[in-house]
């Protein structure tokens, strides 16, 4: 990492530390005034973090992020509907299914044992 993008990336911490400081010096102000700024100093700090090597490759993986997503084809409101209902049922005949063999254990152990609970 360049000596210039570590400084931008300190920079950026700090600023985020004073909105963040700002924000709880200023209790007495409206609410509003210091959600502003945070919401600022907060900005502030993405664009200075964004100037750096490492801001400009997460912003091209953003990007190319959404390309992605616009190529994914979305289901239908029929086919998600079946797929919950598959699940649904599912897990109803695995939730039986290991209800049946713990009173199965509990039923041989118990055999075993010779205990009655």
């Amino acid at each position: 990492m360049f000596a210039a993008d570590r400084l931008k990336l300190i920079l950026a911490v700090l600023i985020v530390a004073i909105g963040i400081g700002a924000f709880y010096y200023l209790d007495t102000k409206s609410d509003w005034i210091r959600y502003l700024i945070l919401l600022g100093a907060l900005t502030a700090a993405v664009a200075v973090a964004a100037t750096t090597v490492q801001g400009k490759s997460a912003w091209e993986f953003t990007k190319e992020a959404r390309v992605e997503l616009r190529k994914v084809v979305w289901p239908t409101r029929k086919e998600t509907a079946q797929m919950t209902l598959v699940v649904i049922i599912m897990v109803i005949v695995v939730a039986l299914f290991l209800w049946i063999v713990d009173w199965g254990l509990i039923k041989a152990v118990q055999a075993l044992t010779g205990q009655r609970f």
